[in-house]
């Protein structure tokens, strides 16, 4: 019995040696980023810690497997509720908003806005989000996965003169413990016309190693690159004081054919990582991605001037507005002074998404989503664009289980417009308020709107269409254009709508008692009737006239009496001479809803004889009268 007990005891210690002894080598593979490595090792923990929950959930999370990762920050989550630091239970809402669990993210997200004290603890709904987000995009992004991707990881795309450069691993023999796929070399492409990448090369030889080549880029005349390598230069391969090999940025020339002078950075550092160049459109500024001290998360964006003399500044956060307590990298500087990178800390699909942030003398504006046409609940990063052309490149894990990335093109929609002025005919005045409407060849309104007081109009167009565009204003004659757009969508002018008022097209309309109408001389009723006598007819003739001549006017027939006699009668009797006068206006041809009938009786009389026997004859006349308002 005592040989047994001693024989377990050896076991025991045997084991938790043993078990102390996977630790140790685990915790140095995650160290040194060997994750998949590391991981193998921790599943064998058993019991697990709360440390090994912890770094086995990151070494899935940083190789995008996330059903893994949720399923380790979960215990996490549910069996270290006390002790749990908040950045895990922010990473486990992105790992299941990266398994497609949204609702549930939603609520883990909330708990950790909650846990930190975050002033924008308002209600997540990332469903409810992208829909206002993209509510608010005019022009949606196309995107298209590129047929140059192979079976190992290709990312990072860089504008070089005519060509892309872009990281692939799949022509390198070194496998990286991170995830277990080839290192990193640059290779160059030629894009076509729809974007596609052909005529793939490795990049200069000078520039690739054994280790890993990533993230390049070019001045315009492409004659100096930036680009992300291993701390690595002359063969020989750096690390700090725990084997760890870092990251760092190194500058090369052009000289004579061949990349040379390779340097690295200055503010390269054995001790921490610098990563993902950038450039400013003027080429003086370098922005890069970081986790040197004093940076507010993981990973952080910088910037160092570039002095006119070759050296360089020292470097500078960004700041709170861009930067957050997790990753922030692959900065990109467009053309007009955009930056867009990749977070997993701003809001938004799940993994790392991108970002658009506009720089200014201010600083910067607060980043935006790209909308999940763009991001995906995985990782999604290195985005580059050429604004002018309105193309780019960006990467993506979307399409494999296994976290390989691929490289994605994209177009924005784009979005062809009629525009102009809605004007005065005679003077050349602005009319506010207007109405144009667009028409297609089959004549079915497209759109309308009302101008402002700026009078200008701008309406969404196909290419290869024919329209017609009418300008219409209260009193005016409408103005009616017909048009066509080519293939592109131009039509190669703006198209002025010149519209002019009934008053300065016909004599027979004038403003009068506040009311634009056709004034003719008056017509007579019998006695106590309301049927159109020849007299009568003659001048609603002259009505007709006038319609005919506009078939779009439409006006209103009010027929008024004087005071004299009981209101009721006074306004039923209005009430059947202004329908007889509109029957007969109908019956010479005009459009039934142009003409409307109304019988006002005494209610609007034009002078102070408002009750009978404080008049004279004449003064009772001119309340006695039929008015023919223009109303449109």
């Amino acid at each position: 019995m005592k040989k047994i007990f001693i024989t377990l005891f050896i076991v025991t210690i045997s084991t938790q040696i043993l078990s102390a002894q996977n630790l140790k080598r685990a915790n140095s593979l995650f160290e040194r980023r060997a994750y998949m490595d590391a991981a193998e090792l921790y599943e064998q923990e058993d019991p697990k810690s709360q440390e090994v929950y912890e770094k086995l959930g990151d070494c899935y999370y940083y190789n995008s497997e996330m059903k893994l990762a949720a399923l380790n920050y979960k215990i996490l989550a549910t069996h270290y509720s006390e002790t749990i630091k908040p950045s895990y239970i922010y990473k486990y809402s992105q790992a299941l908003k990266g398994t497609g669990n949204i609702e549930e993210a939603d609520k883990w997200q909330q708990k950790y806005y909650a846990a930190t004290n975050k002033t924008a603890a308002e209600n997540i709904e990332t469903k409810a989000f992208f829909e206002a987000l993209n509510s608010t995009i005019d022009r949606p992004y196309i995107i298209k996965k590129l047929n140059a991707n192979s079976e190992h990881s290709n990312f990072g795309t860089a504008f070089y003169l005519d060509t892309i450069v872009f990281s692939s691993s799949r022509e390198n023999g070194n496998v990286y413990g991170w995830n277990k796929q080839p290192y990193l070399d640059l290779f160059k492409a030629t894009p076509n016309a729809s974007g596609e990448l052909e005529n793939i090369m490795p990049f200069s030889k000078n520039i690739n190693t054994k280790m890993h080549e990533s993230n390049a880029v070019f001045t315009k005349d492409g004659k100096t690159m930036y680009f992300t390598r291993n701390n690595y230069l002359d063969g020989k391969k750096g690390k700090d004081d725990k084997k760890i090999t870092h990251l760092k940025i190194y500058k090369a020339e052009f000289i004579n054919n061949e990349w040379t002078n390779i340097t690295e950075l200055p503010f390269n550092s054995d001790n921490y990582s610098t990563e993902h160049p950038a450039l400013s459109p003027d080429e003086k500024q370098l922005y890069f991605s970081s986790d040197m001290p004093g940076s507010i998360g993981s990973f952080d964006l910088y910037v160092v001037n570039i002095n006119s003399d070759g050296t360089y500044g020292t470097p500078k956060n960004l700041g709170t507005e861009i930067n957050t307590e997790l990753r922030e990298q692959f900065p990109f500087i467009s053309s007009i002074n955009n930056l867009y990178f990749a977070s997993d800390g701003h809001f938004g699909m799940g993994g790392l998404d991108i970002f658009k942030s506009e720089i200014s003398v201010n600083g910067f504006s607060k980043p935006t989503n790209l909308s999940n046409i763009i991001n995906s609940n995985l990782d999604d990063f290195g985005f580059i664009i050429n604004e002018e052309k309105e193309i780019g490149y960006f990467s993506s894990n979307r399409d494999n289980a296994n976290g390989i990335d691929d490289i994605y093109s994209f177009t924005q929609l784009k979005k062809y417009y009629v525009k102009g002025l809605v004007k005065n005919k005679t003077n050349n005045a602005l009319l506010p308020n207007a109405t144009v409407t667009l028409i297609d060849s089959e004549n079915n309104t497209v759109s309308e709107i009302v101008v402002g007081d700026d009078a200008a109009y701008t309406l969404e167009i196909n290419p290869n269409s024919t329209y017609s565009i009418r300008g219409s204003k209260k009193s005016y004659n409408p103005s009616m254009v017909k048009f066509s757009s080519d293939a592109k969508g131009n039509i190669n002018k703006d198209i002025a709508l010149l519209l002019e008022s009934y008053e300065d097209a016909e004599k027979k309309i004038v403003e009068e008692n506040g009311k634009i109408q056709i004034k003719i001389n008056p017509i007579y009723f019998d006695f106590d009737r309301w049927n159109i006598r020849e007299d009568a007819a003659l001048e609603l003739d002259n009505v007709v006239e006038v319609m005919k001549k506009y078939p779009t006017m439409k006006i209103e027939i009010g027929a008024h009496t004087d005071s004299r006699g009981p209101e009721e009668y006074n306004r039923n009797l209005s009430d059947k001479r202004a329908n007889s006068v509109r029957e007969y206006l109908v019956s010479q041809g005009i459009a039934t809803e142009n003409v409307k009938s109304v019988g006002y009786g005494e209610s609007q009389p034009l002078n102070h004889c408002v009750r009978e026997g404080i008049c004279k004859e004449k003064e009772y006349d001119i309340n006695r009268r039929c008015e023919f308002i223009i109303v449109n």
